[in-house]
């Protein structure tokens, strides 16, 4: 019997999970086009046109997708640099929207090459790194707005000017700012059943329209279903094609990551598995039309698809529903959206830059490999004073250049690596072969060689994933383990965490003096893995679960 095209059970979630997620999604759209330097409408058409056309054709059927923080600090900078080329806005249109469409396109091709499958093996110190820097410029980039006064689109340029935060200050958008944060942070204390943004921009927008203060305003936005874009897109300069080339990479390495993190926590929250070089098209479709009505580019949005699923919604329809319903606010109420006043917006923007800033990575720098923290700091420092683009490129090759010097010192007896066979292929070590045989269904015992560093973290998490369900302990051997690095401990404490949710126990053997450090120093040890489960050799591991499973 073929499966049908709809499962008409899950209509109702999809509805409601559709219009929670669109409700949500409405005034980050509004901020991230306004930061972009486009206008809030660029928003608008970009949450449209990806949140319609990703979810359609997407590889995940819960993904909710639109204008996100790290891809609108990109679209920033390159519509800054476009305009120093152009000379103007107007005139820079052209080169702004074809980068736009060749990220787009380059996402399909990532889909159609199976790119999927290396973006993975970025370096966790480089992807905090630069998610703290994205969320630090979405910060410093809305100072002078929540205070009512015009901004320069570079963060340096911005710490510059900040003396004229004291000479120009307009108290009345400070107050309408500071109103905005309050309501953002406190709404959720009393129900989270409506998002906090959306309620600070309506009621902060309002209380400001009655009051009529002279404070900056979004203004008049477009109507109506939104043109092509096609003539700006032809008359692109080819001195700027290295550009387009340039800044349509990184949005579509960005956006492809970016989107794919998002779909790892909707299977988690699901128990579905997503398809990643079908995301990637459907991300690169929806950018690719965005682009063709001037729209801004977008991703995957975290708090979009949570909000989502935890909705009820589980099918396409449901983000499909979620574009549709900004698309009916384009058409219907993008008139009262123009008082909106920009303070509101940046009230909106400072704590979800404040939420992008990795937290977790920044409080372990002194714990972490000293090679791990200065790739982390000079990639966050090089994002948001210098180059996204050369932040990412560099902090790649520098953890790659370490790693290997990191390697060499270790020596040739440390870096032996064995065959990373999975649960199924796994053999068990002469010294395990009785224990193993004896108690097969209830325990299972992992072997680890060499570093467990960033290029090998996707493929272990993978591995963990397999256990059986019928598996009350796994022993984890790391006698060979000479040292983990950032990447790797994060790993390993993702999936002793998973593991727990499975009730499965976790034991670590033969721990070197490395990785046992870095285990205590971010507190797996003793909080996931007590020091009761921690044994010197794999015989007073047998020991201990021998008297856990009461086995004789």
């Amino acid at each position: 019997m073929s499966k049908p095209f709809y499962d008409f059970n899950n209509f109702k979630g999809d509805i409601t999970g559709g219009l929670v997620a669109g409700v949500v999604a409405l005034p980050l759209a509004l901020a991230f086009g306004v930061q972009s330097g486009l206008g809030a409408i660029a928003g608008l058409y970009g949450a449209i046109a990806v949140g319609i056309l990703a979810a359609l054709f997407g590889g995940t059927t819960t993904q909710a997708s639109g204008p996100t923080g790290p891809m609108t600090v990109v679209s920033a900078a390159l519509v800054a640099s476009a305009i120093d080329v152009a000379g103007s806005l107007e005139q820079a249109m052209g080169i702004i929207l074809l980068s736009f469409l060749v990220g787009g396109a380059l996402q399909i091709v990532f889909g159609l090459i199976n790119i999927a499958g290396y973006i993975k093996y970025f370096p966790y110190p480089v992807i905090s790194g630069f998610m703290s820097g994205v969320g630090l410029i979405i910060i410093i980039l809305q100072i002078f707005p929540f205070v009512g006064l015009d901004s320069a689109k570079s963060t340096l340029k911005v710490m510059a000017d900040l003396p004229r935060l004291f000479s120009d200050l307009n108290w009345q958008a400070l107050v309408l700012g500071l109103m905005t944060v309050a309501i953002y942070y406190l709404f959720p204390k009393i129900t989270k059943a409506i998002p906090s943004a959306l309620v600070a921009l309506i009621l902060v927008s309002i209380f400001a329209y009655f009051i009529q203060w002279n404070v900056p305003i979004i203004g008049e936005i477009p109507s109506g279903l939104p043109s092509l874009q096609l003539n700006g897109l032809f008359s692109v300069d080819s001195s700027a094609y290295f550009m387009v080339l340039e800044y349509g990479m990184v949005l579509a390495v960005l956006g492809s990551i970016d989107s794919l993190l998002t779909s790892v926590i909707a299977d988690n929250m699901t128990k579905t598995k997503h398809n990643s070089n079908r995301e990637l098209i459907g991300q690169g479709i929806g950018n690719m039309v965005a682009a063709l009505i001037g729209g801004i580019p977008g991703a995957g949005a975290t708090k979009g698809t949570v909000v989502n699923i935890n909705a009820g919604g589980r099918t396409r329809l449901s983000g499909a529903l979620h574009g549709a319903f900004l698309l009916a606010v384009l058409l219907g109420l993008s008139s009262l959206a123009a008082y909106i006043p920009l303070a509101v917006l940046a009230g909106i923007l400072i704590p979800i830059g404040f939420k992008i800033v990795d937290i977790k990575g920044l409080r372990h720098l002194k714990v972490i490999p000293k090679a791990d923290a200065l790739v982390l700091i000079l990639v966050l420092l090089w994002t948001t004073f210098g180059s996204l683009i050369q932040a990412v490129g560099i902090g790649v090759t520098l953890a790659a250049l370490l790693f290997m010097k990191k390697a060499s010192d270790i020596g040739e007896a440390g870096m032996q690596v064995g065959t990373l066979a999975g649960f199924n292929g796994e053999k068990p070590w002469k010294d395990e072969i009785e224990f193993h045989e004896k108690f097969r269904d209830q325990i299972y015992i992992k072997h680890l060689y060499g570093p467990l560093f960033f290029g090998f973290t996707s493929h272990f998490q993978e591995q963990l994933k397999q256990i059986g369900n019928d598996v009350k302990i796994l022993i984890i051997r790391m006698d060979r383990v000479p040292y983990v690095d950032q990447s790797g401990i994060y790993a390993l404490e993702n999936a002793i965490l998973d593991l727990a949710l499975k009730d499965v126990k976790v034991v670590f053997t033969g721990l070197q003096e490395q990785p046992r450090d870095l285990l205590a120093s971010i507190d797996i040890i003793p909080d996931l893995v007590p020091d009761t489960q921690v044994f010197p050799n794999i015989e007073k591991s047998f020991e201990w679960v021998s008297k856990t499973l009461k086995i004789g």
